[in-house]
């Protein structure tokens, strides 16, 4: 399995899950992130560190950290 952060720039990609747990997992949760929900990369920091994203109509900014814990396809 993939996770965000291994995405490269202008791709397009839906969430299978999600590794985190307790804080950190709900965190995730209320930007919105669910199972099934399609992430599109927009652009990366020059050390990948944080991604900027669109999901659901909105931009987020996501660290790496955090971009490993989600599972996509």
């Amino acid at each position: 399995m993939k996770t965000l952060r291994e995405i490269p720039c202008k791709d397009t990609v839906r969430v299978t899950g999600i590794t985190g747990e307790g804080a950190v997992k709900r965190r995730i949760m209320d930007m919105g992130i669910t199972k099934g929900v399609e992430i599109f990369v927009r652009k990366k920091a020059p050390l990948g560190d944080p991604l900027e994203v669109t999901v659901r109509g909105y931009e987020l900014t996501i660290r790496k950290a955090d971009a490993a814990m989600i599972l996509v396809e």
